[in-house]
């Protein structure tokens, strides 16, 4: 027991960096970790991994705010909408049994490693970045990574920092401060949902939360520091083996390794698109402005 919890902890500082460093990807690591390390039923770890990532990111965020790298107005908004999201998700997570939950996540991890690997997509340079994004851009988008927050555990990260980038173009530093707000807000309210079937260990979620935050505080320290495209594109490929695990842990036999094998060829058809073939049609166009 003492050697489970003690690797627990340990692996939860890797919560942090990730979320320090990336705005996201908590939530990935979380619930694996919670699940298949610390034993928790899947249910029971999605809404874990809700408060350590929401606490976490609020802590992260106030580092990346002390550097100028958060836009309040957009983050506050979609974090908002995203809350209302997430709580209704967390509702109907309580409801649905936590194979389909598992497997479910494991199906986004995939999905998020792919546009990972396939991204090219560069943001607007700092002088051409909208301070602030449209209102209701941003709410239809919360409503919609709260959803999926609340959910399955997903802080939404992964989804929030590439629109903030990408989509939003804000420079990546400040989308990653700014995801880390929307993060905190969803995780609590989605955390509220689950909470209405759920019980937790408050002991065990209070040391992995301590852990993580140990982590995000150095994660937040090398944002900026590592070149963006070594970051997405090492993230990517580690959240499709753990995807891959996921989904191999929940399907039965046959069935399982068959799903991971087709997820595992799409995700390297990605990323030979990416690196290798020139002309492939899945690779995306370079945007500047």
């Amino acid at each position: 027991m003492t050697l489970t919890l003690t690797l627990t902890l340990l692996l939860a500082t890797l919560i942090g960096v990730s979320l320090g460093l990336l705005g996201g990807g908590g939530s990935i690591l979380t619930v694996p970790i919670l699940t298949y390390v610390a034993g928790l039923p899947p249910k029971e770890a999605i809404a874990a991994s809700l408060f350590v990532v929401g606490a976490t990111s609020a802590v992260s965020a106030i580092t990346h705010a002390r550097a100028g790298r958060v836009r309040w107005r957009t983050g506050l908004i979609f974090g908002a909408a995203g809350m209302a999201g997430a709580f209704g998700g967390g509702i109907l997570g309580g409801y649905i049994p936590g194979t389909v939950l598992m497997i479910a996540f494991a199906l986004m991890m995939v999905a998020t490693s792919i546009a990972m690997l396939r991204s090219r997509r560069t943001p607007r340079p700092e002088a051409h970045a909208p301070d602030e994004l449209p209102t209701l851009k941003i709410v239809l988008e919360g409503l919609a990574v709260g959803l999926a927050t609340g959910l399955i555990g997903a802080g939404g990260g992964f989804l929030v920092v590439p629109a903030l980038a990408l989509l939003g173009g804000l420079p990546m530093p400040v989308a990653v401060g700014t995801s880390l707000v929307v993060i905190a807000l969803k995780s609590f309210a989605g955390l509220a949902g689950y909470l209405t079937s759920v019980s937790l260990d408050w002991l065990l979620v209070g040391g992995v939360t301590l852990a993580a935050i140990v982590g995000s505080l150095a994660g937040a320290r090398l944002a900026g520091r590592i070149p963006e495209a070594a970051l997405r594109t090492g993230f990517g490929i580690f959240v499709l083996v753990m995807g891959v695990v996921v989904l191999i842990q929940e399907l039965p036999g046959a069935a399982g390794a068959a799903v991971a094998i087709v997820a595992a060829l799409l995700a390297l058809g990605a990323a030979a698109c990416r690196f290798v073939v020139p002309s492939c049609p899945l690779r995306p166009s370079q945007v500047s402005s």
